[in-house]
């Protein structure tokens, strides 16, 4: 199974459960090849911080989750995370909360001949993120075409998380 088949399918198991617990996934991502590490990046769904407490009970309840389903052959490590200040944009809202701040975005497919791109986030909908670009022109970027997208620490990204308690919380589990 491909990797991004693989994730997906990571993603499919620990979903209902992060919802059920008040959590939202932000994204799954597998790394390491003998003993290959389950990274989860969640967040909270009432938009308040995550702490270390948020993140042993995902870790708790996901390790559960995945050692009934079985989805990997042999060993691996779960490591369970916020997303940070400078997260990773992943969904159409995440592109449209953070509207007004600057991101770098990595494509699989060339867009307009480009592989990278940076900008504004403008905001997204279910098919495509847009930037504007340093030069004044807008990318529209269609988000399957996208292999990462993450926000370009800055003050005002600093400031605007302050009110929104963001912040990193990475401990492995």
């Amino acid at each position: 199974m491909a990797a991004p088949a693989l994730e997906g399918r990571l993603a499919e198991l620990v979903s209902p459960t992060l919802e059920a617990m008040g959590y939202e996934l932000v994204r799954v991502a597998m790394t390491g090849g003998a003993r290959p590490t389950v990274q989860v990046m969640a967040e909270r769904s009432d938009g308040q911080a995550m702490g270390v407490e948020d993140c042993a009970a995902i870790s708790r309840a996901l390790g559960a989750v995945l050692d009934v389903a079985d989805p990997l052959p042999g060993a691996w490590e779960l490591e369970v995370s916020s997303p940070g200040i400078d997260r990773p944009l992943t969904r159409a809202k995440d592109w449209n909360r953070f509207a007004g701040h600057l991101a770098r975005v990595e494509l699989a497919l060339p867009v307009a001949g480009r592989k990278r791109v940076s900008g504004t986030v403008l905001g997204a909908d279910d098919r495509a993120a847009r930037l504007k670009l340093d030069d004044g022109a807008e990318a529209v970027v269609p988000l399957e075409a996208i292999r990462r997208a993450r926000l370009v620490l800055t003050e005002a990204l600093i400031e605007a998380t302050k009110t929104e308690a963001a912040g990193p919380t990475k401990p492995s589990h």
